[in-house]
C-alpha cells in the first residue's frame, strides 16, 4: 500500500504468528490474561501499548487466540475505553506539537505544511469514523481547543 502524502510505496509491516490455534507453550488462562488487561489499562496505557507490553513480557503473541476477542473488546466490556479512538488521539498530539512549533517559529514553512498534511489525516480519520459509528456524528475538530485531548 502507498503512502497517503508522498510519492514512495510504503513500508512493510510485520507479520502476525502464523496459525489461529493456541499455542502449547503458552500458560496464560484467559481470565489471568483479561485482569492483566484491566492491570494496566488502569495504570494509563493504550490498547496497543498493552499489546506490547503482552507480547514482550508476558509471551502472549496475539490475544485474540487467547481470549477469543481484542483487547478494545475487553477494555469496552470494562468501560475502561477513552471517548476517541487511540490512532486519532496520536494524530491530535502531532498537530498540538507541530502548532506550538509553529507559533514559536513562524518562518516555519515545513512545519506549517506538516500542520497541514496532519489536519488532512485527522479529517479523513473523524469522517470514517463518524460513519461507523465510534465518535459521535456532531464531534468537530478544532485545532485552537486540541490542546484538551493532550495530557
Amino acid at each position: 500500500m502507498a503512502r497517503m502524502h508522498g510519492k514512495k510505496k510504503g513500508q512493510s509491516g510485520s507479520t502476525k504468528p502464523s496459525g489461529k490455534t493456541s499455542y502449547s507453550w503458552l500458560t496464560y488462562k484467559p481470565k489471568e490474561v483479561e485482569l492483566l488487561i484491566v492491570k494496566m489499562a488502569k495504570e494509563g496505557k493504550s490498547p496497543s501499548q498493552i499489546g506490547l507490553v503482552l507480547r514482550d513480557a508476558y509471551g502472549i503473541p496475539d490475544v485474540r487466540v487467547v481470549m477469543k476477542k481484542k483487547i478494545t473488546d475487553v477494555l469496552k466490556e470494562k468501560d475502561l475505553i477513552g471517548e476517541l479512538p487511540e490512532d486519532l488521539l496520536a494524530l491530535i498530539k502531532k498537530d498540538v506539537a507541530l502548532l506550538k512549533h509553529q507559533e514559536a517559529n513562524k518562518q516555519d514553512m515545513t512545519a506549517k505544511r506538516g500542520i497541514q498534511l496532519t489536519e488532512s489525516k485527522i479529517k479523513r480519520l473523524v469522517d470514517y469514523y463518524k460513519k461507523t459509528g465510534k465518535i459521535a456524528e456532531d464531534w468537530k475538530y478544532d485545532p485552537k481547543k486540541a490542546g484538551m485531548f493532550v495530557e
